[in-house]
């Protein structure tokens, strides 16, 4: 079943996952989806039309979870809000297949373990505590509202919202490091 929404979100660097969960959990949140790797890969044109764009076409395997994720221009503001439509789909390969039919090739490859945490008996937002192989965030997405008055009960100010995509923090991170970008997966 395929839906499409408006996603809002931000993302929070922390020093690791304990110190990431810690937060969460003193900030009244339990884990409402375990700990599960997702290998995520980007598909673009030749020219990469759809990153020159601002939008994002990606195949998302998350444990048996495959899903195909469509994401549009990000409108300018504080949070990221975009729109998104995805649909769980039974064969990354196939739409693989189907993609690179239609002119779009794997692009980027990024790799992280997620774990989703919800507060109890609210139901405003969901953080994300995802660990990459570039550092640790928190992410967090909902209303705007939720969003601001979260970040602050975990301790954040506005200036510590990060909006970028985790393909433009890992080639940040390679120009800061010095490392060659290619795609962002765990070593070893």
């Amino acid at each position: 079943m395929a839906h499409g929404s408006q996603e809002i979100e931000i993302k929070l660097a922390v020093a690791d996952a304990a110190a990431g969960r810690k937060l969460l959990r003193d900030g009244g949140f339990r884990v409402s989806r375990a700990r599960v790797f997702e290998a995520n890969t980007v598909f673009d044109t030749d020219d990469l039309t759809l990153r020159n764009t601002g939008r994002l076409l990606r195949i998302r395997e998350a444990g048996r979870i495959v899903t195909l994720t469509y994401k549009g221009v990000a409108l300018p503001g504080r949070h990221k809000q975009r729109e998104e439509v995805e649909s769980e789909i039974p064969d990354a390969a196939a739409m693989a297949l189907i993609f690179e039919r239609l002119g779009y090739k794997p692009v980027f490859r990024y790799e992280k373990y997620r774990t989703e945490f919800r507060e109890r008996g609210a139901g405003g937002g969901t953080a994300m505590l995802d660990e990459t192989p570039i550092g640790v965030f928190l992410e967090l997405e909902g209303a705007p509202r939720w969003i601001d008055r979260t970040a602050r009960r975990l301790g954040f100010a506005e200036a510590a919202y990060v909006t970028a995509s985790y393909g433009r923090l890992y080639f940040e991170w390679c120009q800061a490091s010095g490392e060659t970008p290619g795609h962002m997966v765990f070593r070893g």
